[in-house]
């Protein structure tokens, strides 16, 4: 990001730009940075969006093409295309034969590094991953906003936030613009607050229901359960997260028995940092052996559902009670 914000600041900028990964909210802020420092302000004669699969290749070349209209540049902004996941030869061939007034922007969640489009655009331009960040630069991000505004946030209350907001930067600065607003006559921003006004991700709601049925508190996981559904939660996507939580616990119980520390294993699993010291006291609950049984049975759950032989809700509903119903390590 650093070559990007180089870009930026010096005006001297590469033909193509490719900017990929999980992290939305960062793709989106490169993005605005590089379309208002290539062209000018409401400028939309030289500034074409395309979007999705099924671009048209020879389209967007003649308009690579097009000379442009009373300016320097042309930009061309090409978003979740699939040409770096699928193969796209005639636009990897173009592009060193791009005049130099024109310049592609590529915004991409997903992409393969073997491909040609890839291969090309790195020789070219700049290729940059803009995935979820970590600990260290969240706290950073959020401490510097918070600031900014005049007011504090204690290390403790902190932890807390990124508990519920998980470590999405969309979600992140969501939430935290609604804790500043609510909090827009103190200085200070307490627990409390971050409670009255946070919003729960859906996998800390999931979090909370599997805490319930490791307390063997069965009525309250299927209360919390009945919850998702009326907020419109597919079951399958429930079942999903209550198998990935416990594929966590069974990882990181591995990794905590191999000798590494919290920081150490959500590097390994590239997972939220605040979310290791929960997930490994919930993994303390059972063994390695009940952890795997519990992942085989959400399996046969899901193929129970795909073959018809049982409906979704009661399937998920099975698997709450039978979780509800093991016995701790």
């Amino acid at each position: 990001m650093k070559s990007l914000m180089e870009d930026i600041k010096t005006g001297q900028f590469r033909p193509v730009y490719l900017l990929y990964g999980e992290e939305a909210y960062l793709k989106n802020q490169y993005k605005k940075r590089l379309r208002d420092a290539i062209i000018s302000e409401g400028d939309e004669m030289n500034y074409s969006v395309w979007s999705g699969k099924g671009i048209d290749v020879k389209q967007v070349i003649e308009q690579a093409e097009t000379m442009p209209f009373f300016a320097d540049r042309r930009l061309i902004l090409m978003e979740e295309s699939g040409f770096f996941k699928n193969a796209c030869p005639e636009l990897a061939e173009y592009l060193p034969q791009m005049p130099s007034e024109t310049i592609l922007l590529f915004v991409e969640s997903e992409v393969d590094k073997r491909q040609k489009m890839f291969k090309k655009v790195k020789e070219l331009g700049r290729v940059v991953e803009m995935g979820r960040q970590n600990e260290r630069t969240l706290t950073s991000w959020v401490s510097g906003k918070v600031r900014k505004e005049g007011k504090t946030m204690d290390p403790g209350t902190l932890a807390l936030f990124f508990q519920k907001t998980g470590d999405d930067m969309e979600h992140i600065s969501h939430e935290l613009d609604k804790l500043l607003a609510y909090t827009l006559e103190r200085s200070s921003i307490t627990a409390e607050d971050v409670e009255a006004v946070c919003t729960e991700t859906l996998e800390n709601r999931v979090f909370d229901m599997i805490n319930a049925m490791i307390q063997k508190q069965q009525r309250r996981a299927l209360d919390l359960y009945y919850d998702l559904l009326a907020l419109k939660e597919p079951p399958m996507r429930v079942l999903f997260l209550i198998a990935r939580q416990f594929n966590q616990m069974l990882l990181m119980k591995d990794l905590r028995e191999q000798g590494l520390d919290n920081k150490a294993i959500a590097s390994r699993l590239g997972v939220n940092p605040y979310a290791v010291k929960p997930t490994l006291a919930q993994a303390s609950h059972f063994s390695a052996e009940v952890l795997r049984q519990t992942l085989t049975e959400c399996v046969e759950a899901e193929t129970a559902v795909k073959t018809g032989r049982m409906s979704d809700q009661i399937a998920v509903e099975l698997q709450i009670v039978k979780i509800s119903e093991m016995d701790a390590e």
